[in-house]
Formats: C-alpha cells, structure tokens, sequence
C-alpha cells in the first residue's frame, strides 16, 4: 500500500477516537510526507474516565483532554488541527446538514485524496455515528473527480459479518511506538490500561506478543457512496 498521498483528512468526534485504534495508519501516511488535518468535533467533555488515580474531575476535563490531543498529535505528526467545539454527547441532535458545513468547508480547502473517519451507523456511540454520516455527506457535495476515498472504521463486534471483510488490514508493528506515544498522551483515557500493559510485560516478557497482536493491526473499510 502506498502511503504518499495529497493530502489526508481524518474525521473524529473525540480526543483519542484518532488514537485508538487508527493511530498506525496515520502515522505511516505521515512519516510518508503525506500531510494529515484531524477535525475534531468535541473536547470529550462529558468522558467517564479522568485518569487513574484521578486527576481530572467535570470541570477541568475539556481542558485536560485539549492538552493531551495536542500533544497526542505531536507524537503523530498531525501539524493541523481543527477544532468543532461542539458538545460532547449531543452530534446526533445537531443539524446534520450543519455538521457537513463543517466539514465540507476543510475539504474545500485542502482537498484531500483521503477521508478517515468511522464507517455511519456502526459507530457504536451516537457521536461516531452523527459526524461520520455528516462527513459522508459533506464529500457527496463535491463533484465526483474532487471526492476523497473514504476509509471506514467501524466499531461494532458483527461488522465483519454485516458488512464483510475489510477491503484491507495493515500491520503497524513498525510503528508501533508511535501509536502508543500517541495512546500514553491521552493519559485520563489510556493510563490505567497502559499501565497493566507495561507490568504484563515486565512480569512476563511474551506479553510483548499480546500487545504487539491487540495494537498491531488495523482494519479498514472502503464505504462505497450511492
């Protein structure tokens, strides 16, 4: 797979949804020189987790969880960062029509030849859901020479049986280490399970293969456009 591209727009309603899970490509594409833009819907603000012990609490989380995005894209290489400011827990009762605005005013701009973002309607969380459909939508605006292809992630357990095989799986070990930069940035997020990780792995060094097997492939899927 070649990872030289014009230029990537990833679409993501949380801190940590470009992390978790997607973080490999990302990096691949841009230690490839590909430029990558991350739109970023909310601040997580109504997130459960606040580190482990605790060291945020509902007030100062929005401005915790900014901080470890930012930091978060330094580890990735993402120079350019757009921030929505939308509410946490609420993108499926904005306007959709609104929310594909949004978007469609960055793709315009950079035009990119690629669109990360969560495959609509198998998000699993309705936040997923509202803003990948609405990214979905916004590159259906553009004519069709101009429309990104759209890379997929979707969340839920039966994708593979409702929506069939990934059109491709990568293996990120190579960058691996960047992806849990990335993940150990989210800190409230990625703490507690990152910490059992690493005494795993001090205890019982094979454990080195269970981390590489639960973070070293990455699934995507090419969403079709009717």
């Amino acid at each position: 797979m070649d990872f030289h591209e014009r230029h990537v727009l990833v679409v993501f309603p949380h801190p940590d949804d470009e992390t978790f899970g997607k973080s490999g490509l990302i990096a691949l594409y841009t230690q490839a020189g590909t430029p990558v833009t991350l739109v970023c819907g909310t601040l997580g603000q109504m997130g459960r987790n606040m580190g482990k012990p605790f060291f945020a609490n509902r007030e100062t989380l929005p401005t915790i969880r900014k901080q470890e995005l930012h930091h978060a894209c330094m580890a990735l290489g993402i120079h350019d960062l757009r921030l929505l400011g939308l509410r946490d827990k609420t993108l499926e009762f904005e306007d959709s029509e609104m929310l594909a605005d949004k978007i469609e005013e960055v793709l315009r701009e950079i035009r990119p030849s690629v669109l990360l973002t969560y495959y609509p309607q198998h998000g699993v969380h309705p936040d997923h859901d509202a803003l990948s459909a609405a990214a979905v939508k916004a590159v259906t605006r553009l004519p069709l020479d101009e429309r990104p292809v759209i890379y997929a992630s979707p969340v839920t357990k039966n994708a593979r049986q409702e929506l069939g095989p990934p059109s491709f799986e990568l293996d990120v070990t190579s960058v691996l280490n960047v992806k849990l930069a990335a993940m150990r940035a989210h800190r409230s997020q990625s703490e507690a399970m990152l910490q059992h990780w690493e005494e795993e792995i001090a205890n019982h060094p094979e454990a080195q293969k269970d981390l590489e097997k639960a973070f070293g492939k990455e699934a995507y899927w090419i969403y079709q456009l009717v």
